[in-house]
């Protein structure tokens, strides 16, 4: 196959998240569907998806991606996607939630998203272009949660979820045909100045101090965006707002997130990106706090939508830029598959507790208050962040 060019590569990859993300930000609206239908609580539910969340962030495909190249990953795992879909259509048991719910789609996500999807544009795209490419990705998947997710309201409620389901489970298989047009082993864009050693670039990453803060920023945001996407659609029914609140406010959150992901995308390129993670975290706790104060209508729920929608993943261009600017792009499907596990840690606890609170106290208050405070941590853990290059970096920026 002939090489393509970074410009193809960042419109297939950005057709890939499109699909696998826009259809797995649809996941929160089958919630009430779902338990009320098998009669389980919330709880069970949130525990599957907090499962597949866990599976979605282990970086065991991250390191195979860097080893065979992303076409053979999304291949496989578009066939994996469409299979859980179609399993899922038909579960009538915990273990089938667990399983066609949780592992499948789990499995999938983590060879049909950005770990796989940034690695390949990374190792084509300039440095110094790099975090743009990154933002126009990010931009795709919230491209993806804006379109994908009013139609799966629409499908589910004129289908029902068992047929809704069906119809996204056959629309996922596009990942395997797009994967297929991507390279194998892609060379690289520079000579990364990190050329060593698979285990001793892990040693490296383990005790750099930079590369471990920025590991525990990235689980606050995987803790925001599972909690909000899984469980704001049920949050605003139960305060008597109308299903199509929920479903618009999450594609609003996508929406804006094109523009957010693009625009802290392009300012990555330009200052410091250490200083935009900490600006999008506090202001994170700030939208929050406002959505938490003011009186809950359809007109705040789709204005909070949309200003958090903003700084949604705009974390994701800047995270992985951090980590292909220390690192190089030799192995940046393996180390950014090793921090967004920790995003993945963090969404797995978001999806979980909020179950666990809501089923516990009625209240998804407690919840909510708990991504304010961890927003405000993780604003200030990115100030001392070191995140020269490695090569070029003294030996007291490590730990």
């Amino acid at each position: 196959m002939r090489e393509r060019s970074p410009r193809t590569i960042i419109l297939l990859g950005g057709a890939v998240v499109l699909i696998a993300m826009g259809v797995r930000q649809s996941f929160g609206l089958f919630l009430s569907p779902i338990t009320d239908d098998l009669e389980i609580g919330r709880e069970t539910f949130s525990l599957a998806v907090a499962l597949q969340n866990l599976i979605f962030g282990l970086p065991l495909v991250g390191i195979l991606a860097d080893r065979v190249g992303a076409r053979a990953v999304l291949f496989g795992s578009g066939l994996v996607y469409s299979l859980g879909l179609l399993l899922a259509s038909s579960m009538d048991s915990v273990a089938g939630i667990f399983g066609a719910w949780g592992v499948l789609p789990g499995l999938a996500l983590s060879g049909a998203s950005y770990v796989v999807v940034l690695g390949a544009v990374g190792r084509v795209v300039p440095p110094e272009r790099r975090s743009t490419a990154f933002g126009l990705i990010t931009a795709a998947g919230s491209f993806g949660m804006f379109a994908v997710v009013p139609l799966a309201q629409w499908l589910l409620s004129d289908l029902g979820w068992r047929d809704a389901l069906q119809v996204l489970g056959i629309a996922v298989g596009l990942i395997a045909v797009l994967g297929l047009a991507f390279p194998g082993r892609a060379a690289h864009s520079e000579v990364a100045h990190l050329d060593e050693p698979l285990p001793t670039v892990l040693r490296r990453a383990w005790t750099h101090r930079g590369y471990l803060l920025l590991t525990a920023g990235f689980f606050v945001c995987g803790f925001h965006v599972a909690f909000v996407a899984t469980h704001l659609p049920a949050y605003l029914t139960d305060n008597g707002l109308p299903e199509f609140t929920g479903a618009t406010a999450l594609a609003l959150i996508g929406a804006f997130n094109i523009v957010g992901s693009s625009t802290f995308g392009i300012l990555g390129d330009r200052f410091r990106k250490r200083n935009l993670l900490s600006i999008l975290y506090i202001s994170r706790a700030v939208v929050f706090t406002l959505f938490l104060v003011i009186p809950l209508t359809s007109a705040s729920a789709l204005v909070f939508g949309a200003v958090i929608g903003f700084l949604w993943l705009a974390t994701v261009p800047l995270t992985s830029g951090v980590v292909a600017q220390i690192f190089g792009s030799r192995y940046l499907s393996t180390l950014y598959g090793f921090t967004f596990l920790s995003h993945q840690v963090g969404a797995f606890f978001g999806v979980w507790l909020g179950g666990r609170v809501f089923d516990s106290t009625g209240s998804y208050d407690p919840v909510w208050i708990t991504a304010v405070a961890l927003s405000l941590v993780a604003g200030l853990i990115h100030l001392p962040l070191s995140d020269k290059p490695l090569s070029t970096q003294p030996a007291e920026a490590t730990v």
